[in-house]
Order: C-alpha cells, then structure tokens, then sequence
C-alpha cells in the first residue's frame, strides 16, 4: 500500500488488480473497489463523509497518471496508475465467463448489450437510475434492492462519481450483498464503442484528460481547468507535511 492524499492505495497496475479480484469468489464478503483521480481528490479534501466511503473500500487503485507524476515532482510516493476502463476491461477478457452472473447499474441497454456481446456474455442484469440518483432517495434505495435482488460475482456501478461510490457504500451497509462492486465510471461506453477513448499515445503520457476535454469542452471545462488542477496544492501541501 501507498499512502496518497490520506488514502492507502494498492500497489498494483490493472492487470494485477484484475487478478487480485478474479480470485475474490462470488460468494465473498461485499467489497468494493474505487479508483480515484485528480478530481475525486479535490473532491475527498471538502468532504470528509466521501472520504470515509473511500476509505471503506477493498480496493482503492490510483486512476490518474497525472496525480502519479505529480506527486513524483513533489517528492512524494505514488501508487502504480491502474485506471478504471483498463481493470474494467482486463477482467471481462480474462476472468468473467459466461456462467458468472453480473450485474450493471447505469448505462443505456443498448451500451450494456453491446459490452456482454463483445465478450461473448450473456446479458447481465441490469438497472437504469434516473438523473440525480445521490439526490433522490428513493432511486437510491431501489438501485440497493436491485443488486440485492440480482446477487453477482460482479456489480459493475455506471453512474459517475461520486453517485457510483455512494451507492457502493450503500449497498455495503445492508451486510446482505456479496460479490464484488467496481465503480467504474464512462468505462462499459468505451468498450461498448459509444464513447472514444483517448488513444493509446495520448494515454500513457497522461493526456487522457485532454482528450477528453477537446471532444466535451462544455461538459468537461470546469472539472479539468478549475477543479482537477488543485490537487497540485494539495500534493504541495503534503510534501511540506512530511518534510
């Protein structure tokens, strides 16, 4: 584990995630996995209750280059990047078959069909909250009852975060659920082909977020020009604490 911005990550990539995961059986204990970023740090240092669901998770993997050589230039120790859409699709190519049940929280029907095509799946159980599911109660509760009405090996939650995350907890603190829960964002649209992702270059030098922003400018604008770029601060902030 690597303490970063007062969460303790793996030190595992997203192939090694993958096969941490796939060796957690359906019927475990409920955990479930969070892979912050820069943004999801900004947002945990103003919100201590979003923090503590972070911190309850099984899993928390670094999902942001960025943050990673950031906080190298800080001095700091970082985690290896093991990013949502790269785990999302290293565990349904490996390790999910046809026999695993699963179970997906968000999305369109048609992105869902697509993914469980591509991987030669049957159709998952799915379920499809409205807007604003962390401002609506009721969507919450029902979203809980049905994974805990569709038990699977794996939940895959697709309603941004920090709805997605919420949820997890929620779904956690029946102590009814097993399996596991991987908030995973846009990840299920990029497999499915309804989204593009950044390629493969713009990737691994950590421009993702750029690529991003120029296909969502008005969507994305804040988020990566005023928001995500004051975990520098905060980064800066923990290298004085520990110097």
């Amino acid at each position: 584990m690597t303490r970063l911005l007062g969460l303790e990550c793996a030190d595992m990539d997203a192939t090694e995630a993958a096969a941490w995961l796939a060796a957690r059986g359906a019927e475990a204990p409920f955990g479930y996995v969070v892979t912050p970023n820069a943004d999801h740090f900004v947002r945990l240092s103003r919100d201590p209750e979003l923090a503590a669901v972070y911190r309850g998770a099984t899993l928390r993997l670094l999902d942001s280059r960025v943050v990673a050589a950031a906080a190298r230039l800080c001095a700091l120790p970082a985690p290896p990047v093991a990013p949502g859409s790269d785990l999302t699709e290293r565990l349904l190519a490996a390790y999910v078959g046809p026999a695993d049940a699963l179970t997906v929280i968000g999305m369109p029907e048609p992105v869902v069909r697509r993914v469980a095509a591509r991987f030669g799946l049957p159709m998952p159980a799915h379920h499809l909250p409205p807007m604003g599911l962390a401002q609506r109660p009721d969507a919450m509760r029902a979203a809980v009852a049905f994974v805990l009405a569709h038990p699977a090996r794996f939940v895959f939650l697709a309603v941004g975060s920090p709805q997605q995350e919420r949820l997890a907890a929620a779904i956690a603190a029946t102590g009814q659920a097993r399996g596991t829960a991987l908030c995973i964002g846009a990840s299920l649209a990029f497999l499915a082909g309804a989204e593009r992702r950044a390629p493969r270059w713009m990737q691994r030098i950590g421009a993702e977020w750029l690529f991003r922003l120029l296909h969502a400018p008005r969507r994305l604008g804040r988020r990566y020009l005023w928001d995500s770029p004051r975990v520098l601060a905060l980064l800066w902030r923990q290298r004085v604490i520990r110097r």
